[in-house]
């Protein structure tokens, strides 16, 4: 299966792309659009979307993977530019031992059990920041077949937005981590990076991106 990335530079003079860029929700759909329609209710997951936003030295960006190459002429006219790429000359790339430079946005969070949120009145789902978060992204890049040699954690937004369907309210807690690892498990690591990693991966979490260390 061929991994597609795809950058999309959005015009700050579109009212569409504003939009989008604030909401998580609103983004989502935005993406959805470029793919065919009537794939279902697992349509993400089945053309393997995930995406997340970066503000670069040119501005705000949306990096979008998928399974499939994106119709980005689907995108509304004035949205801005995008460009796709192939990611397979990467993940064939992948081998034990490389040291890569990562970076994700995540949903680094803890579920307490029952009896612990009821004795300590906590939620159901605590987000997790400093040191914990960190500790977190570690087991799950060593889950993921990556020994992380150095990290470094950024809290952003929260994703937020209210869904169509329902109209419930989606909050999602984002933690940027990046910095360099060792692969230990190539084949593992591409699943992860194929599937994203964490919760919140329809609304800009979970798109892990790896380099070569040069």
């Amino acid at each position: 299966m061929t991994l597609w990335l795809t950058r999309i530079q959005p015009d700050p003079r579109s009212r569409e792309a504003r939009r989008d860029l604030t909401g998580a929700v609103d983004m989502h759909h935005r993406l959805m659009a470029l793919f065919p329609d009537h794939l279902g209710d697992q349509a993400r997951s089945h053309l393997g979307v995930l995406f997340r936003i970066e503000d670069g030295p040119t501005g705000t960006h949306v990096l979008l993977q998928s399974a499939q190459q994106p119709d980005t002429t689907r995108l509304p006219a004035g949205y801005g530019t995008a460009q796709s790429k192939p990611l397979t000359p990467l993940l064939d790339a992948l081998r034990p031992d490389l040291t890569v430079r990562y970076r994700i946005a995540a949903n680094a969070i803890r579920k307490p059990g029952r009896t612990t949120r009821e004795l300590y009145n906590l939620s159901s789902v605590i987000p997790l920041n400093g040191q914990a978060a960190e500790d977190w992204w570690t087991r799950q890049a060593e889950s993921a077949g990556l020994k992380v040699i150095t990290v470094h954690s950024t809290p952003l937004d929260a994703a937020r937005g209210t869904r169509r369907q329902d109209q419930r309210t989606i909050k999602h807690a984002r933690t940027q981590f990046e910095g360099t690892a060792l692969i230990t498990e190539p084949d593992h690591l591409r699943a992860c990076v194929t599937a994203g990693i964490g919760k919140g991966k329809a609304y800009g979490c979970g798109l892990l991106s790896l380099a070569p260390v040069r």
